[in-house]
């Protein structure tokens, strides 16, 4: 079985920019333009609530299929940060899925797709632990020979260290594929500030500050920042949150600790593959390049695609759906999902 490969994607112009492939992914005019059959996973879509440990509900959503007697398996799928179950990326590789077969569950972090009044503390990117617990929940109540786990960006970097934390809590997860992961944290926060052209940092911001606005309505007997630490830039506001809400002492020990840069997945036992692009702008390749792992896990960096676009044309098809069935598929039929 010949899986497609990142040199595989070849866009063509303007789709060769990866501004222009960032921009698209998760825009208003993408969702207009994509065809019916990227929603079908909202048909017959069931949202549950699902048990992240000490208290913590998570929700999401679960789609099962009817395209053939029983299912490949249960594909699990986590968005980006600020993204939500109904992230057009996640609609659209849900609905690939699920067309072969697969169930479909889409996982909301805490604070993400309305869910700011479930938990009263704060989303952030360290708190594993609820995100490893759900999954498990997930698999306990709709268990599957095959369990499949894709995640975007922040989802992607989530996607990875569950898979490593998997096989000590029980969890049967099969395979992991992980999409413009986020690598070094640190990199990454910098580059955004550094390197990225304004508007990244202006779009992030602005998703965060609303989303802070959300959690504070629906606490509204919980300060959670003060009005001039949410002026502050995404350093800054980072900082705060890590000073207040956190237990870790300064920035640079919260962002090592959701770091897999290095030698971090070389005890990843479980089959991964790791999709980026050269031209993402939000991600620095450079930290993909300088990862050390294992033969199990696959890292893949096509020279297009921006940070989780992969937009193949004008009909806003992504790649990666292709690209994530494929493997899929593969792990289902008991082959080998990593090229």
């Amino acid at each position: 079985m010949t899986l497609p490969q990142g040199r595989d994607f070849h866009p063509h112009w303007p789709l060769t920019s990866g501004h222009i492939q960032t921009m698209l992914s998760s825009s208003g005019v993408r969702r207009r333009l994509l065809p019916r059959r990227a929603y079908r996973v909202l048909e017959g879509a069931e949202s549950v609530m699902v048990d992240g440990g000490n208290g913590v509900r998570l929700t999401g959503s679960i789609t099962r299929q009817k395209t053939q007697p029983t299912s490949r398996g249960l594909a699990v799928l986590f968005h980006g940060w600020e993204g939500s179950v109904d992230s057009t990326y996640v609609l659209q590789t849900g609905s690939r899925l699920l067309e072969d077969g697969w169930d479909i569950f889409r996982l909301n972090f805490r604070d993400h797709g309305e869910s700011h009044g479930l938990n009263e503390a704060l989303f952030h990117s360290c708190r594993i632990d609820e995100v490893v617990n759900a999954v498990g929940d997930i698999a306990k109540r709709w268990p599957s020979p095959t369990i499949a786990l894709a995640g975007f960006s922040l989802g992607g970097n989530f996607a990875l260290r569950v898979a490593l934390q998997a096989p000590s809590k029980g969890i049967v997860l099969s395979y992991a594929l992980a999409v413009c992961p986020i690598i070094d944290p640190s990199e990454g926060l910098f580059s955004l500030e550094e390197s990225a052209p304004w508007f990244y940092q202006a779009y992030f911001m602005n998703k965060w500050r609303r989303s802070l606005r959300a959690k504070q309505a629906a606490f509204p007997n919980v300060q959670y920042f003060e009005l001039q630490e949410l002026k502050q830039d995404l350093r800054g506001l980072t900082e705060a949150l890590v000073l207040r809400h956190t237990d870790f002492g300064s920035l640079e020990a919260y962002l090592d600790g959701y770091s897999v840069a290095g030698r971090t997945l070389e005890s990843l036992q479980i089959p991964a593959t790791i999709l980026t692009a050269r031209d993402d702008p939000v991600i620095p390749v450079d930290a993909f390049e300088k990862l050390e792992l294992p033969p199990n896990i696959e890292l893949d960096i096509a020279d297009h695609g921006g940070h989780c676009g992969f937009i193949r044309g004008w009909d806003m098809t992504s790649f990666c759906d292709d690209y994530i069935a494929a493997r899929f598929n593969a792990i289902a039929a008991g082959q080998s999902p990593v090229a």
